[in-house]
């Protein structure tokens, strides 16, 4: 509506007076005047409420970033702490194998050593066993000795 005015009257200024291609009339004026009201319009209209939702979107990317690099390196904090924990987890275990594994070792060492311990008692036995049966089967053979050698010397003074 505004235009239809400032058309209006710029029209009849310029049928008043009509010149060349550029005429610094009442024309110039108005279609300034008229540019300054789509200006300011165009600008409460449309520019500033843009603006507001681009401002707002900037605003929520920039807070959506330090959210995500702050829980970034929270992640980061966790990772490392998990992998030094594992780390932990992981030396304890070699630990707990080793000490495992050597007293296997000391139940192992001492289990052979009972082994051999009566195995020699087994020896013993079995040497004192031969020892006695060594000594009853000479004891046996001195004493058959004894009876054939009276025997032969019965024999032999019979025989005399």
């Amino acid at each position: 509506m505004i235009n239809n005015v400032l058309f209006l009257l710029a029209s009849d200024i310029s049928q008043e007076t009509s010149g060349g291609l550029f005429d610094f009339n009442a024309t110039l004026p108005l279609m300034m005047l008229q540019f300054v009201i789509l200006t300011v319009l165009l600008n409460g209209i449309f520019y500033k409420p843009v603006s507001n939702i681009l401002d707002e979107r900037d605003e929520y990317i920039r807070n959506s970033l330090t959210t995500a690099s702050a829980s970034l390196i929270k992640a980061n904090e966790l990772t490392k702490q998990y992998e030094h924990e594992l780390a932990e987890s992981r030396k304890k275990a070699q630990q707990i194998i080793k000490k495992a594994q050597q007293d296997a070792q000391k139940i192992v060492s001492e289990k052979i050593k009972e082994a051999q311990q009566d195995a020699e008692e087994l020896i013993k036995d079995a040497y004192m066993q031969l020892n006695t049966q060594k000594e009853q089967a000479v004891k046996t053979l001195e004493d058959q000795i004894d009876i054939l050698s009276d025997q032969i010397k019965l024999k032999l003074l019979d025989s005399f």
